[in-house]
């Protein structure tokens, strides 16, 4: 109920009146707002996630009545008219149900209703789940499939005594369908795959270990797992992408992220039921594209380089929109004569040739030299040299297809072409640093002498234009689906790659997260804004932190002491099992979701911990319940034994209520003076330095 109440509750500054947080665009909602909007839309777009968790807050807006024409442009943008209630109501309803599923999932492993209470009650009094839960984003989607294939998993372990009955084949496929939503949301739903597999090849290595089960009985057990956990969640993962490529069928935003061939799908697109010919000629008048992701086309103006820079020539860069400055005019090297001439018989670009691309609109020859490029060191400048075509020999390039034999044909779209500078022997390409103003802020073209195949130095032909060839339609070119399922995929994992912060863009680091180190902020700056922070409740993640420590240190013990032969009492020992099974599972969750972000060369931010939370939390539960059930063991004889695990639960308990009543201003909203200010109602409460809200 905390967390449905978060999104429909009405949140007023006292002094004006108006209401901030239930009608204005906070944080991340700007990206995924906007997406939900491309699939009402149809519109395409580039996102470094998968869709699923896109389509599902697009689906949810467009049920609700959401008419997808707000623009998400930035935070604190007003919703007005514009009915955004069912995308936060959607992400929100999930969000609420991490509390059952982690419930479930701990009363399952421990059998312990005061561990599932208690585990319960630490996620519903956590601030930063709620304000996660609270508005437009992926996490709330992301943590509800981790969570329910989690819950899931435990399910289909407890049906092990009961093998391919109807629960067992139930919680199994569910399992699958769940894994398959964790992955269609972020790739790092791989952690919890991860997690279910290392349990599945476990289970499966013990069945193997059962002398009782036949070879065929095992094989079985093997075909299930494949089927359900293999098979399905890779059909349900391939079928995201097959309804996202089906809905957005219009050209956007994302056009320029993909190949020349994947874009001649798009309605709208210049290449969409275009006919141009097929292969390239001589005298042809093409336009060349890189093919790393947001590069551009090989472009030249008539700007020189300024003095300083090389050679004061004309300069040569890429720009990513359509324009006239990409054309270029293919030609042979030695000699000017007009391969258009209807004299001449039509002849090929073969890979090989020694050509020369003369820009159209300058006349200039695509040029390099040993002079420096402008911003890569050790790289050589590429200029527009010539006059009316004709330069030096350092305007003429080899043309090479990659992984072709010499003498190949090159095509339209499909070819991988690289150029090959003939006196210097470097390789163009774009190191995709951004030029200064004297470049117009495009990007840096260059000519590297190292040779090694990457995407900066590989383009293909788009535009292609000659009279003397027959034009063939470009669907015959396009792409099938698995070449678009993987392309998606290489792009999008070069563009996680690519996230690096920009310049005063906040982010944090993995150590500060499991010490609530530092939030974010979602909305508001000022002491006249309305302001939410993202930060977990303290005294929720401290004592998940101090459980980690503590479980790590009683497990060893109890482990070392149960390898050692020590007989321990029959409830004791039982409460042991849990602490190691049970617990173990959730300690394995908590690191698969947690360090490899410490792996991760991409820009990282405070949310990122969430995940890894929720199995802290669950680990917390198990541990008190456990420790407190041997502390009254223990005391069996004293009077305080049948008390002291009431008395522990119920005090972690309003510890945490307490907490979440002191820090609730961070999720539901504050106005008035910032914490630093000693006039601030929350002023006592910011216990770190480093907490800004």
């Amino acid at each position: 109920m905390l967390l449905l109440s978060s999104w429909c509750s009405e949140r007023r500054d006292p002094e004006r009146g108006s209401d901030f947080a239930g009608s204005c665009c906070a944080w991340d909602e700007t990206h995924f707002g906007k997406m939900g909007s491309y699939y009402i839309n149809r519109t395409f777009f580039f996102d470094v996630h998968p869709p699923l968790g896109k389509m599902l807050i697009g689906l949810a807006g467009y049920l609700s009545g959401y008419d997808g024409t707000f623009s998400f442009q930035k935070p604190g943008d007003k919703y007005e008219h514009h009915n955004y209630m069912g995308m936060r109501g959607f992400c929100a309803s999930l969000g609420s149900l991490l509390v059952p599923f982690a419930y479930l999932t701990v009363l399952e492993l421990s059998k312990s209703l005061p561990a599932a209470l208690l585990t319960a009650a630490l996620l519903t009094f956590d601030t930063g789940c709620l304000t996660l839960s609270q508005y437009i984003l992926l996490d709330p989607i992301l943590m509800f499939f981790i969570m329910a294939a989690m819950l899931s998993m435990v399910k289909y372990n407890s049906c092990a005594d009961r093998p391919f009955s109807a629960p067992w084949w139930f919680w199994l496929s569910l399992t699958g369908i769940n894994l398959a939503g964790a992955l269609g949301v972020k790739f790092v739903g791989l952690f919890i795959i991860v997690q279910v597999g290392w349990n599945t090849i476990s289970d499966l290595w013990h069945l193997f270990g059962d002398l009782s089960l036949s070879l065929v009985t095992v094989g079985k057990h093997l075909t299930a797992r494949i089927l359900c956990l293999i098979v399905l969640p890779l059909a349900l993962y391939t079928a995201t992408y097959a309804v996202h490529f089906m809905v957005l069928n219009k050209s956007g935003p994302g056009d320029g992220f993909f190949s020349s061939a994947f874009q001649a799908r798009l309605s709208g697109n210049n290449l969409h039921n275009a006919s141009i010919p097929e292969h390239l000629a001589y005298g042809s008048v093409i336009t060349v594209k890189n093919l790393r992701m947001a590069i551009g086309y090989l472009h030249s103006h008539r700007h020189l380089y300024p003095e300083g820079v090389g050679a004061r020539q004309q300069q040569v860069t890429t720009y990513l929109h359509k324009d006239y400055n990409n054309l270029w005019i293919i030609k042979k090297h030695n000699t000017n004569s007009d391969p258009l001439d209807p004299s001449f018989p039509v002849e090929f670009v073969r890979h090989g040739d020694i050509i020369r691309l003369e820009h159209k609109e300058t006349s200039r020859n695509l040029h390099s030299h040993y002079h420096e490029a402008p911003l890569t060191r050790k790289h050589y400048q590429v200029t527009g040299y010539g006059i009316n075509g004709t330069g030096d020999s350092n305007d003429f390039w080899r043309i090479e297809v990659v992984n072709r034999k010499f003498g190949n044909r090159i095509k339209v779209l499909r070819s991988r072409i690289r150029f090959i500078h003939l006196v210097t022997g470097c390789v163009l390409g774009s190191s995709g640093k951004v030029l200064p103003k004297w470049g117009w802020e495009q990007l840096e073209v260059t000519c590297t002498p190292y040779l090694k195949e990457t995407l900066n130095s590989i383009w293909n032909v788009e535009d292609h234009i000659n009279p003397k060839l027959p034009n063939i339609s470009l669907d015959v070119l396009q792409p099938s689906f698995p070449e678009i399922l993987l392309e998606s995929h290489m792009v999008m994992i070069r563009g996680n790659n690519g996230l690096k912060p920009k310049d005063n863009e906040f982010t944090s680091k993995p150590w500060h997260w499991p010490i609530n180190y530092q939030g974010l902020r979602f909305s508001g700056i000022n002491d006249t804004d309305f302001r939410v922070y993202l930060l977990g409740n303290p005294v929720v993640w401290w004592l998940n932190l101090l459980s980690i420590a503590l479980y790590l240190l009683s497990g060893s013990i109890i482990a070392v002491a149960m390898q050692r032969g020590a007989r321990l009492p029959p409830e004791v020992e039982g409460l042991s099992q849990v602490l190691l099974r049970g617990g173990g599972q959730l300690l394995l969750g908590w690191m698969l979701h947690y360090f490899p972000f410490f792996l991760m060369g991409r820009i990282l931010y405070f949310h990122h911990y969430f995940p890894a939370m929720l199995f802290s939390s669950m680990l917390t539960g198990v541990l008190w319940d456990t420790l407190l059930r041997l502390c009254a063991w223990s005391l069996a004889s004293s009077s305080l034994a049948r008390g002291i695990h009431a008395v522990g639960i119920v005090s972690l308990l309003l510890g945490a209520a307490y907490s979440f009543y002191l820090f609730h201003p961070l999720a539901y909203g504050m106005v008035g003076p910032l914490a630093q200010d000693p006039r601030s109602p929350m002023a006592g409460l910011r216990w770190l330095e480093s907490w800004d809200f």
